[in-house]
């Protein structure tokens, strides 16, 4: 079987994943933060060092500033509804995932102003059309950092020194690039980091997180719930300090568990070799299918431009069609269709039939491209 939908969530995930998660099930298993008993206490220290890594890899300044959610998609809902007002204006673009335009559009009829930018058709966005649209009551600039249907990047260094020119808040969602490209946050003047933790971060599904930059009053933004957060129990009151303010519950500690395997996991291979080797194999499998005329590819084709994901479509075949023979006929499991981004395909033209995505990560080879392209030539000739 070869596995190309990453992009929906990694797979296989590295065995040191795994072995965390049973090991904190076996010898841990307690409630960080809610007593004062050596299993809690290790709990706790597992959070703790989740934190220093995530801050490492994002060159993120303070780890208390990392709030822990159960995805990318949780993180983005409480930085857009614990930030932006009614008569708030923000600016977004036209190849956003729904994790993004949902929370807006809900937003936008509760009284907000929303710009959405267009894309060009391979899906670039020209950062000047940005500080156009900027007005006097922009409250925020909202980004994906790669598209998850054509894997092509951003410019999100760019629109992030825009946004600082200007005094707005910049969020970027990086549930497509956390592990798989190199982000941070000071450099690129990112405010607020949305991350999910079972894509290129390699650890379960249930995890995520949200970095919170310096610029951000974290009194100002308001909690998606309130409860037991372990701290200041004698108050009725949420704490107003970080991260206790966005953590009430218990946490996934299981699964943090094993997402910070998954981060060491990334640090310890290293962001840039682990790009550079997935673009290599993408750039072989673009390179390949463009010698079939019947195939229309999406997005740049550049390995600089991207990350690696790749949407195609064959002629007279749906893309349905196609990721079920693939998968019957090939063992390639691949996902077709619109990628919970009908915009994006709005955007590059394919919507509403979709197209089929390849996605790699770096646990896929070689000979996995040489064999998806054999199964391609097979759907193309037959």
């Amino acid at each position: 079987m070869i596995y190309f939908d990453n992009a929906a969530t990694s797979w296989p995930k590295p065995p040191q994943v795994r072995e965390a998660m049973v090991k904190f099930m076996d010898e841990i298993g307690a409630n960080p933060g809610r007593s004062a008993h050596r299993l809690s206490i290790e709990a706790a220290r597992i959070l703790f060092e989740t934190r220093e890594a995530l801050a490492r890899l994002f060159h993120a300044n303070d780890p208390s500033r990392i709030v822990f959610t159960l995805n990318a998609t949780e993180s983005i809902n409480l930085a857009l509804k614990g930030l932006i007002k009614a008569k708030d204006h923000i600016i977004t673009s036209s190849m956003e995932h729904n994790s993004v335009m949902r929370p807006l559009r809900s937003l936008e009829r509760e009284g907000i102003e929303l710009s959405i930018i267009p894309c060009s058709p391979k899906g670039f966005l020209d950062p000047k059309e940005v500080e156009r649209e900027i007005k006097s009551n922009t409250k925020m600039v909202v980004l994906n950092h790669a598209s998850n249907v054509t894997g092509n990047l951003l410019p999100i260094s760019e629109v992030g020194q825009i946004a600082r020119k200007h005094n707005l808040l910049f969020l970027v969602d990086g549930a497509q690039t956390a592990g798989a490209y190199p982000i941070d946050v000071e450099r690129d003047a990112i405010d607020l980091l949305a991350f999910t933790g079972h894509k290129s971060l390699y650890g379960p599904q249930g995890t995520g997180g949200l970095t919170i930059g310096g610029r951000v009053g974290e009194e100002e933004m308001i909690p998606l719930k309130q409860g037991g957060t372990g701290s200041r129990s004698e108050f009725e009151e949420q704490p107003d300090f970080l991260p206790d303010r966005f953590e009430s519950g218990t946490p996934n500690s299981v699964g943090i568990a094993g997402l910070l395997a998954g981060i060491r996991f990334v640090l310890d291979k290293g962001v840039e070799k682990i790009h550079q080797y997935e673009i290599s194999l993408t750039e072989k499998l673009i390179k390949g299918l463009k010698e079939f005329p019947q195939i229309r590819l999406y997005g740049p084709e550049n390995g600089l431009d991207r990350i690696a994901t790749i949407s195609f479509d064959i002629e007279r075949l749906s893309p349905s069609d196609v990721a079920l023979r693939l998968e019957r006929e090939f063992e390639i499991l691949c996902r077709s269709g619109l990628h919970c981004a009908p915009a994006a395909h709005r955007t590059i033209g394919t919507f509403p039939e979709g197209t089929v995505r390849f996605s790699l990560s770096c646990f896929n080879s070689e000979e996995h491209v040489d064999q998806a392209l054999q199964a391609v030539s097979h759907l193309v000739q037959k």
